[in-house]
């Protein structure tokens, strides 16, 4: 079991349609810790960390995102686990 973090930052309709509340929801069901905001410029950003499978599966998720969302693209970036996260949390700008 590899542990792995993801950053990724969510574009296209992402905003006014629960993106980040079913980002935690989903998050929490795979295990995964760390955090989902929105940003001012109308995308989503967030970091994912915990076990590759778990994390690639989170990956996939965000591809769609909930009911109401029409993500446009997932830009993502690979980083250095870190294990600095307890939970997953919504936070703001």
């Amino acid at each position: 079991m590899k542990n792995v973090r993801a950053h990724v930052v969510i574009d296209g309709r992402v905003h006014g349609v629960c993106f980040r509340m079913d980002t935690r929801r989903a998050a929490l069901q795979r295990g995964i810790r760390g955090w989902v905001k929105n940003l001012r410029d109308g995308t989503v950003e967030a970091v994912f960390e915990g076990d590759e499978t778990d994390v690639k599966s989170m990956l996939n998720w965000c591809e769609a995102g909930p009911p109401l969302a029409r993500v446009s693209k997932v830009s993502l970036t690979w980083e250095s686990y870190t294990g600095e996260f307890d939970s997953f949390e919504i936070t703001f700008v």
